[in-house]
């Protein structure tokens, strides 16, 4: 008898532990608690992806451009070398100075079309995702046409490297709002052509050739560390 009301008792206990486990799971929110940490998660999501965008949004392999090639090899030799070392801070530079480049072309389009009153929507037209696509293009000649007039009429590009192509998806969205005589009017305003001897100024362009001995010297210094053992990024992480 007291056997059996033993085993009635632990079978009730473990159903009871199983319905209240269950329970606890269904209990369980499919977003965080607070909505906001998750959206805020997103953003930082997709502000890392627009960080991380190639001058080519439809090139899988981000090695059409030449800048394009430099900095998926740069990024490419940082996850190779060990954080904290020497050759890792001097990566993360040239990394950190390739955008910056692109984010000083991406702001002077922001200020245009600020200046043209899109105030709110300008981050909204100047967003290419990885995923845009030529074709979706709906007048891509005229798009073109204007590509290459503010490429050589103005500063916004470097006049050494031809423009990014992402910046024929977002000529062809001024078109359609029928807004592209007016944006480059401003520009020929705001961003003059310069003589090479200004565009020699630091932080206008980006020695690419220079970048890329940098990279390969970096991965010949790697290679050579793990020959010998190994031993010298025990010293490099300090």
């Amino acid at each position: 008898m007291g056997s059996a009301f033993m085993k009635y008792c632990c079978c009730c206990c473990c159903c009871s532990t199983a319905d209240e486990d269950d329970e606890d799971d269904e209990k369980q929110p499919l977003v965080p608690q607070d909505p906001l940490e998750y959206f805020n998660r997103e953003v930082q999501k997709r502000r890392d992806e627009e960080t991380n965008l190639w001058s080519e949004p439809g090139d899988p392999s981000h090695s059409e451009r030449q800048d394009d090639r430099v900095l998926f090899g740069l990024l490419q030799a940082r996850t190779k070398t060990p954080m904290g070392s020497t050759g890792y801070r001097r990566l993360s530079v040239d990394i950190e100075a390739m955008r910056d480049t692109r984010r000083e072309v991406r702001d002077k389009w922001r200020q245009i079309l600020e200046n043209l009153g899109f105030m709110a929507e300008a981050d909204s037209l100047l967003n290419v995702s990885a995923g845009a696509s030529h074709d979706r293009m709906r007048n891509a000649p005229a798009a073109r046409d204007l590509l290459h007039t503010l490429h050589t009429e103005t500063s916004l590009f470097s006049s050494r490297e031809t423009p990014p192509e992402r910046y024929l998806l977002i000529l062809d969205r001024l078109l359609y709002l029928d807004v592209a005589d007016d944006f480059l009017a401003k520009a020929k305003r705001f961003y003059p052509p310069m003589d090479n001897s200004e565009e020699d100024e630091p932080g206008l362009a980006i020695n690419l050739p220079l970048l890329l001995a940098r990279m390969e010297a970096n991965k010949g210094n790697a290679e050579s560390e793990d020959e010998s053992g190994g031993d010298g990024n025990l010293s490099d992480r300090s």
